[in-house]
């Protein structure tokens, strides 16, 4: 007595794996999508955290926004962001956006504000970028006599 799958048993199994995946493949492109999403909000608010630290520690602010906070560097460094050092800004790439999410400082007489600039929509990845990115608090006083130590 053989025992073996049958032809039939092995077809039901490939269609099987097949509804499957054909499910499941979409999921996992989304799930990659919102933690792409997340971490740039991440990386975003920790080169303000760094930023801020930076003017209050050495009570001045840079040009270059990558100086100022490792978090922009590595964004720099791996093409996801671009510098506009003649003015004092950042551009997070995502998507299909080179200008999803500006970070810029802007002087005001003695006074420096950092502020966070959502670019154009139309992208995917932008826009849940925008979602969910709190730009209410900005603009953020780092030099000058708007900072409370």
């Amino acid at each position: 007595m053989k025992y073996a799958f049958t032809m039939i048993e092995l077809i039901f199994v490939i269609v099987i794996l097949g509804v499957l995946a054909a499910t499941a493949i979409p999921k996992l492109s989304a799930t990659r999508d919102d933690a792409i999403t997340a971490r740039m909000a991440q990386v975003i608010s920790v080169a303000v955290s760094e930023i801020a630290a930076y003017a209050i520690a050495k009570g001045q602010t840079n040009n270059d926004l990558s100086i100022m906070s490792k978090a922009i560097e590595s964004l720099v460094t791996r093409n996801e962001a671009t510098l506009d050092l003649g003015n004092n800004a950042v551009d997070i790439i995502m998507g299909a956006r080179a200008n999803c999410v500006r970070l810029a400082l802007i002087n005001s007489g003695e006074d420096e504000n950092l502020t966070v600039i959502l670019g154009a929509s139309g992208d995917g990845r932008c826009d849940a970028l925008h979602n969910i990115f709190d730009s209410a608090i900005f603009p953020i006083a780092v030099r000058g006599e708007q900072v409370v130590y």
